[in-house]
């Protein structure tokens, strides 16, 4: 929600100093980077390698992507079949039927150690 004119401007009369230092330090900063820094030409050919390959394997992705799309339905259910099996947990290990429930006796938890 913005604030009225006048509430914005006071805030910003408040402010000034600080905001001219901000600015002027983000000016220094792109100035002394711009100057000691590389210039663009040798940062490219530099990366090249890095951005040919890049740009390659984007391309490849976006080729894959046209040819075979992946499907449309079940987008939430991929998977997990695969991830059932090697977690474990497969359907009928979730929930025990009554008879096998019934067979298993009960484990009681050890006696806590005396110290």
């Amino acid at each position: 929600m913005a604030a009225p004119k006048g509430k914005l401007g006071e805030l910003v009369w408040e402010y000034r100093v600080q905001a001219a230092v901000a600015v002027a330090f983000v000016a220094a900063a792109a100035i002394s980077i711009s100057a000691v820094g590389p210039n663009l030409s040798a940062v490219v050919s530099f990366f090249w390698p890095l951005l040919l390959s890049t740009a390659f394997f984007l391309v490849a992705v976006s080729v894959l992507l046209w040819i075979s799309p992946p499907p449309a339905g079940d987008a939430d259910e991929s998977g997990k079949e695969l991830i059932d099996f090697v977690a474990g947990c497969r359907p009928e290990h979730l929930v025990p039927d009554a008879a096998a429930a019934a067979a298993v006796p009960a484990v009681e938890a050890p006696p806590e150690p005396e110290i």
